[in-house]
């Protein structure tokens, strides 16, 4: 018996482990985030021209993901610059 709720337990615990590594924001991809900014450290954003440019090179449903992403309240304030003017491009 204890030995059945610790094999339960522990399948339980690597499951709910696997979902949440595979829920990251769009906005902590470098790969994505990359082509919106000048520099290497993703701080400094390129100029709107650039932006808007950069973001009509994304997937409709990647444009969604970051717009989602910057909902939340928590993302935003790291992300509040990108997120202002994501908003202007598509939200």
């Amino acid at each position: 018996m204890i030995k059945t709720l610790t094999t339960g337990a522990m399948a339980l615990a690597i499951m709910a482990g696997s979902a949440l590594a595979g829920s990251t924001s769009a906005l902590d991809d470098p790969a994505k985030m990359s082509p919106f900014f000048t520099d290497a450290g993703m701080k400094t954003l390129k100029t709107e021209k650039d932006f808007k440019t950069a973001w009509m090179a994304m997937k409709p449903d990647e444009q969604k993901a970051v717009l989602k992403d910057c909902g939340d309240t928590t993302l935003n304030k790291s992300h509040a610059d990108f997120c202002a003017m994501a908003k202007m491009m598509g939200g």
